[in-house]
């Protein structure tokens, strides 16, 4: 195990995996750094990590680290400067009336069938399509840090919470709302993605926090193409955020 120098903190040692197949490149390779141990990695500690690039699922803290590829660039937005471009104000419109909740982390049944179908009609193939309950808990019920599950339903005409639309699992930090997944029903024309990532950005706003982070984006991936939609925006590159403005 090591430390890297450029790291903040001294209580956290890393190790690196072993190759495993790529999962947003095909037949390419990837590697991770990882962060151990996770009981010790709280708020103060995934915050500073998460500036350097780091990202979680469950109570596993990583970083790609892959031998000949940069191709993953961590992204966040500048949730105070955003401006939205007129397809995502549509989408904020259409779906402005969504109800939202803001709940504690647990299981719930019709958030796991929405889970699979989402992943059934959305990423087929990728394994996460056959996620039992416990590979499901595993990678979005457990945390270690300030962590919040939002729901998102259709209203009922007497005000109580209706048919289930969107989940999205967000870490809330000192200085960034970390975006950790996000599923939601997979109906046509529908933006529920463009509106749960404007929504992060208001509830930002809201909390006076500076950045909305999305994780990593892959120029090479189609997948990741709605997230340079965001601006401004900035990439950590060799190091360093870097401002991305675009026109």
């Amino acid at each position: 195990m090591t430390t890297p120098n450029e790291l903040p903190f001294q209580i956290v040692q890393f190790y690196a995996t072993a190759p495993y197949s790529c999962s947003y490149l095909p037949e390419k390779t990837a590697r991770s750094q990882v962060a151990t141990p996770s009981h010790l990695i709280n708020d103060d500690v995934y915050a500073d990590l998460v500036k350097k690039g780091f990202r979680r699922s469950g109570l596993f803290t990583y970083r790609p680290y892959c031998d000949k590829c940069q191709a993953c660039i961590p992204l966040r937005l500048d949730a105070q400067g955003y401006k939205a471009t007129r397809s995502q104000r549509r989408a904020w419109s259409k779906h402005k009336n969504l109800q939202v909740r803001i709940l504690k982390l647990g299981f719930n049944p019709d958030h796991y069938a929405m889970y699979l179908r989402y992943q059934t009609l959305r990423h087929t193939g990728g394994g996460m399509d056959e996620d039992s309950t416990e590979q499901y808990t595993q990678f979005l019920q457990q945390s270690s840090v300030n962590t919040r599950l939002i729901e998102f339903r259709e209203p009922r005409p007497n005000g109580e919470p209706g048919v289930l639309k969107m989940v999205s699992i967000v870490d809330i930090l000192r200085d960034c709302l970390s975006a950790v997944y996000t599923f939601y029903e997979p109906e046509a024309n529908t933006s529920y993605g463009t509106y749960n990532v404007m929504w992060q950005i208001e509830e930002a706003k809201r909390l006076n926090i500076p950045y909305v982070y999305l994780g990593y984006w892959i120029e090479e991936s189609p997948k990741m193409n709605y997230k340079a939609d965001f601006k401004p925006q900035q990439r950590l590159m060799q190091g360093e955020w870097l401002n991305f403005y675009f026109t």
